[in-house]
């Protein structure tokens, strides 16, 4: 298990959010932190500690007036640790370019792939192409509807028709090099992880698989790790003492 940054921009400023709480009318998100540092700040922070496969994420919709100003503090992650972090948040075919020629390792994608409910294979095989299976991650970040965690697209605001399942990974495992999931309903709550997601995660092994949502504590870590079998990397956001949060950025730092 190895400890994975991130950098979430929202409006323009680097946040710590509740997930399930983001809306892009009014571009309203309940806040846990808002940073006085921007993206640089932190990026040169993952830098320094040698961690790598961060991810840069972007909370603005296209539409967004905020939009530019948040791309701007992305791009200015990416420039300050060339190679070090990935960045998603509206990544398709045309923009895939831009951000990897910024300083991206890989770029994530969820909403361009998972269109109208469902997978585009169309859309998938695109974007793999354009940017190479060895550049490209699958968010499957997903929230719990009768039992099963569907996947959710649209900055985690609307349910596809998709479960994630072990089958699902493996079929999608042939077009990406990783995946990145945050468990929606625990994201920016810091009250315990989403265990049988973990549990489900944690029988995947063909690629890495990195957990975000719910970590509030070493003790949550390892919770995660049990369950994952070890198999799982993890995120940590608004526990982090960087964030405001109680976890020494130190401790987890020295995981990877």
């Amino acid at each position: 298990m190895k400890f994975r940054p991130c950098i979430d921009i929202h409006n323009g400023q680097v946040k710590q959010i509740v997930g399930g709480s983001l809306k892009d009318q009014g571009d309203q998100a309940a806040e846990n932190f808002v940073s006085e540092q921007d993206a640089a700040f932190y990026a040169g922070l993952y830098k320094k500690a040698g961690l790598k496969g961060g991810h840069v994420i972007l909370l603005n919709g296209k539409d967004s007036p905020y939009y530019e100003a948040t791309r701007e503090q992305a791009v200015l992650a990416l420039s300050g640790y060339p190679g070090g972090l990935q960045i998603g948040g509206g990544i398709c075919p045309e923009n895939a370019a831009e951000y990897l020629n910024a300083g991206a390792s890989h770029v994530i994608v969820t909403s361009y792939v998972f269109k109208n409910g469902v997978i585009s294979w169309e859309n998938l095989t695109k974007i793999r192409d354009v940017v190479g299976k060895e550049r490209l991650v699958l968010d499957l970040s997903c929230r719990k509807r009768d039992g099963e965690y569907y996947i959710v697209t649209d900055r985690w605001q609307r349910f596809t028709e998709e479960i994630v399942t072990l089958e699902l990974m493996e079929k999608l495992g042939s077009y990406c090099d990783e995946f990145l999931v945050h468990a929606v309903d625990v994201e920016g709550k810091a009250h315990g992880v989403e265990k049988d997601l973990a549990e489900l995660l944690g029988q995947y092994t063909e690629h890495p698989v990195t957990y975000a949502g719910g970590v509030g504590s070493m003790e949550d870590i390892e919770v995660l790790r049990e369950a994952g079998k070890g198999r799982l990397d993890v995120t940590v956001g608004s526990a982090l003492d960087i964030f405001g949060g109680s976890i020494p950025f130190e401790v987890l730092a020295a995981m990877h």
